[in-house]
């Protein structure tokens, strides 16, 4: 595993590592927190919503769960094609045929701004493997609330097992590095009138290569200022609302 590749091996793995393995020709990843003996705990929206919109648009959408009902079942997993929420997989269905990678935590700016694709690492440093899984094992008997595409989605849910923080405002991106890398590029994309202070195509591709990363950097939950650790009992408590309402509640009572 270097700079420039996450890729893990098998047998390099411990409880409580945040995986994650990419999907259609590397469109976004799929991610889920390794319990050991070859079983994954993961979130899924269910299938053909695992990225949906809540629109139309959501039928020409892939799952991300980890069988699809025309496969054979896995004789570990069953058919888990149409099951949504906080489930266990074996390692070869979460994979869906998709190569191994491995979630870095605790990283240098240098080292997170030189992986330009989001939702590889984090700055953020992960807690004890005992207290992920144990966040894993709970929320997996509990649910981890309705699914997000922006605020609540698989990288999400492995972020609050590894580091156990929130989002206690309603009004910016989740945890996730894959949905804050696409806000990002749209902010690189609206600021094309900058344009007019370059001088040329070398100007405009490093004012907008700036912002994407500034972008980047700051919607990282390690260095975001509306975060909050919250106990995961505490969280299962007020599971009837939203994650960032629970978030904004349990935070306000601090």
């Amino acid at each position: 595993m270097g700079v420039l590749s996450n890729k893990i091996p098998r047998d390099e793995l411990n409880p409580g590592d945040h995986i994650y393995s990419w999907r259609h020709s590397y469109l976004y990843a799929h991610h889920g927190i390794y319990m050991g003996n070859g079983k994954v705990i993961h979130f899924t929206r269910g299938a053909g919503q695992e990225i949906g919109t809540g629109t139309v648009l959501d039928r020409f959408l892939f799952s991300s769960s980890p069988t699809n009902p025309s496969d054979s079942p896995c004789p570990r997993c069953g058919d888990q094609s149409k099951d949504a929420g906080v489930i266990s997989s074996c390692l070869e269905c979460f994979l869906s045929e998709g190569e191994l990678y491995l979630f870095q935590y605790g990283v240098s700016p240098a080292v997170f701004l030189a992986k330009a694709r989001g939702g590889t690492c984090t700055l953020a440093r992960s807690d004890p493997p005992d207290d992920v899984v144990h966040r894993a094992e709970y929320l997996i008997q509990n649910g981890f609330g309705g699914y997000n595409i922006f605020k609540n989605n698989c990288e999400d849910f492995a972020i609050y097992c590894k580091t156990g923080l929130l989002i206690f405002t309603t009004v910016s991106v989740g945890r996730s590095g894959q949905a804050a890398s696409v806000l990002a590029a749209a902010s690189a994309i609206v600021s094309s009138p900058l344009r007019f202070m370059t001088t040329g195509f070398p100007g405009l591709t490093a004012v907008g290569c700036g912002i994407y990363c500034i972008s980047r950097i700051v919607s990282d939950i390690g260095v975001r200022r509306d975060v909050t650790k919250i106990p995961v009992e505490r969280l299962v408590a007020r599971s009837t609302l939203d994650l960032p309402e629970v978030a904004t509640e349990l935070h306000k009572e601090e």
